[in-house]
């Protein structure tokens, strides 16, 4: 069993890519999930369900360990002091077979939580980010030219106060018309809000919404 180092926002976690239900708790079919608790990452990362993660963390993380993610951050929201997960229900319903060990596909997407710097290993289960945070140099560098200038810009702060403004105001109409918070960045773009005004609005709008 080796160590990773991951980078990330300016902080520096060394992980264990060992993340098996044996490492991660010592029981076979549940484990605890648990706030990973970040003051730098809780305040300036990205929500799982946003673009910058489906256009960024995806290559890098893998589809499966990027819905699992999802998936956990998302219990989170519903527990936020933390909760146990079974297993073999949350393989099954995202399509996989659970079987204890480190060569199943639900396995290894819980280790690549761990290897990627997203979530660590505590007592009896795994500390989860709530919030991404920025791809480390490192990933981005082996990533296509377009989307390594697509990432420059994506991250360059907003500062069109119109474009700003229209997106507030059609964000919060969606918001109080019932639209789901992780649905409204997207409709921001399809209706032409540049991608790093969406993404904040976006994101304004569903701390708004998560205070309520």
């Amino acid at each position: 069993m080796s160590d990773t180092t991951a980078v990330t926002a300016g902080t520096t976690t060394t992980a264990r890519r060992d993340a098996s239900p044996e490492r991660a708790g010592g029981r076979a079919h549940s484990i605890i999930v648990r706030p990973w608790v970040d003051p730098v990452v809780d305040d300036d990362g990205f929500d799982a369900r946003s673009r910058y993660v489906e256009t960024f963390w995806l290559g890098v993380l893998g589809p499966t360990a990027t819905w699992l993610l999802r998936r956990l951050i998302a219990g989170l929201e519903q527990s936020p002091a933390g909760y146990d997960l079974d297993l073999d229900t949350t393989a099954r319903a995202m399509g996989l077979s659970f079987t204890s060990g480190r060569s199943s596909p639900f396995s290894k997407a819980l280790e690549r939580c761990v290897m990627f710097g997203l979530a660590h290993p505590i007592d009896g289960g795994l500390a989860v980010r709530r919030r991404i945070p920025p791809v480390s140099f490192r990933h981005l560098r082996r990533m296509p030219d377009d989307l390594q200038a697509a990432h420059a810009g994506w991250l360059q702060p907003a500062h069109d106060v119109d474009e700003f403004g229209r997106a507030h105001r059609l964000a919060t109409a969606m918001l109080d018309l019932g639209d789901e918070p992780s649905v409204i960045e997207h409709r921001l773009v399809a209706l032409g809000v540049g991608d790093a005004v969406a993404a904040e609005v976006a994101d304004n709008v569903y701390r708004l919404d998560t205070d309520r």
